[in-house]
């Protein structure tokens, strides 16, 4: 029989120690060794975790009976999430990193601590699941850690109309396959704060923009309070 997926079981609670503590450990070795190459090959590793991981994930699913086109496209956040971090990675860019940043640690965090996944360690789809989105975190902390790197007040604001984007992409799509990529058409099976919106679908959509709104704003809650922190702290003179 296959194994079930256990929330917070030794399998899933060794997964996110590891998203939390790789990032601060590929960090460590920049700093320690300032070496530029180092950092590189870093990006070049994660960056071919993430691509790999899809392409055998793509021939499991087609291994495992799932040959329509409709279920295998890139349309889940957290494929748009992969894109954009690698973008980030390799270029450099403070605007690829917003995305990154809110896409990263805002969508695929939760499905790190409340995935949609049944199968558990050492199912394949228990591994490539987490690979990914782990991943993508880890590429994410690891940009703010060595580059410094953070999001701004007008970053919301780009990162929403990239969402707003996505969201509209993705319901064509959604109503095109029937296949509910990005939660967009119901609610995911799995427990999630998504459980908690409405069953209504008009209803449940515009909830779904307050929640990804009210997680912009949390994401970015401790760079305000810190820029808040030094603005108001007396000069020595």
């Amino acid at each position: 029989m296959e194994p079930e997926f256990q929330p917070y079981g030794l399998p899933h609670l060794t997964v996110i120690f590891l998203t939390i503590v790789l990032p601060f450990a590929l960090a460590a070795m920049v700093w320690r060794t300032k070496s530029q190459p180092l950092e590189k090959m870093i990006i070049r590793v994660l960056s071919a975790v993430l691509i790999l991981n899809y392409v055998v994930y793509l021939v499991f699913i087609r291994a495992g009976g799932i040959v329509d086109w409709q279920h295998m496209l890139p349309m889940q956040m957290c494929d748009w999430g992969m894109a954009v971090v690698i973008v980030a990675m390799w270029t450099g860019s403070q605007r690829w990193f917003e995305v990154a940043y809110f896409w990263g640690i805002g969508g695929t965090l939760q499905a790190v601590l409340t995935p949609n996944l049944s199968f558990g360690f050492p199912d394949w789809r228990f591994i490539s699941f987490f690979t990914s989105h782990s991943t993508i975190i880890v590429g994410v902390v690891f940009l703010m850690l060595t580059r410094g790197y953070r999001p701004y007040p007008m970053s919301i604001v780009r990162v929403w109309l990239w969402s707003e984007f996505y969201f509209v992409v993705t319901l064509v799509i959604d109503k095109l396959t029937d296949v509910n990529y990005g939660f967009l058409l119901h609610k995911p099976e799995a427990f999630s704060i998504l459980s908690f919106l409405s069953d209504s679908w008009p209803l449940y959509l515009l909830q779904l923009h307050g929640v990804a709104l009210l997680f912009f704003l949390g994401l970015y809650a401790p760079f305000a309070i810190v820029d808040l922190v030094r603005c108001n702290r007396p000069h020595i003179q």
